[in-house]
């Protein structure tokens, strides 16, 4: 259920959300929060009126999330990024500024791979940008087949060295 057993380092949180302009983000989704090393982050950088939106499929964390962090712009999603259109239709949000993944593209079947990049394409706002990490190269294709712009980045300072992903429409 982990995508791996040690958290992110804080050079690789901040790399990825150096990306994200905050002043602009009022809606962000965070696949995979696992225990929160992203999210608290997140929270922390975000507008007072902005919203994140955290889809986590292990109960454990969920759990661990929803008592943890009481910050009242985190919605905690305990289902799949599979439903990222139909969760963000649901709370009326038309649109996500930005949607940060850490979730192991690796171990998921392709066709499961495929799908949520789809939803997530289709959830973007169009300046809107997936910020993904990940310790293989396993989700590149899928992101080229779906978004017009992949760029590649990669942070050392974590264990294990991280690969970034930053796509846009």
């Amino acid at each position: 259920m982990l995508g791996w057993f040690l958290p992110s380092s804080p050079f690789l949180v901040a790399r990825v959300l150096r990306q994200i302009d905050w002043q602009e983000a009022k809606l962000i989704v965070e696949y995979g929060p696992g225990v929160g090393n992203f999210t608290t982050e997140i929270l922390r950088h975000m507008r007072p009126d902005a919203t994140l939106i955290a889809f986590e499929t292990n109960g454990q964390f969920v759990d661990f999330l929803r008592t943890a962090v009481t910050d009242p712009r985190l919605r905690v999603i305990h289902g799949s990024a599979e439903d990222v259109q139909s969760v963000l239709a649901q709370l009326a949000y038309p649109h996500a500024n930005y949607v940060i993944s850490g979730i192991p593209f690796k171990t998921l079947p392709e066709g499961v791979r495929d799908r949520i990049v789809r939803a997530t394409h289709s959830v973007l706002d169009p300046k809107g940008t997936l910020l993904v990490y990940q310790f293989s190269r396993t989700v590149r294709p899928y992101l080229q087949r779906v978004f017009g712009s992949v760029r590649e980045d990669f942070e050392l300072l974590n264990i294990l060295p991280a690969r970034l992903y930053y796509c846009s429409l």
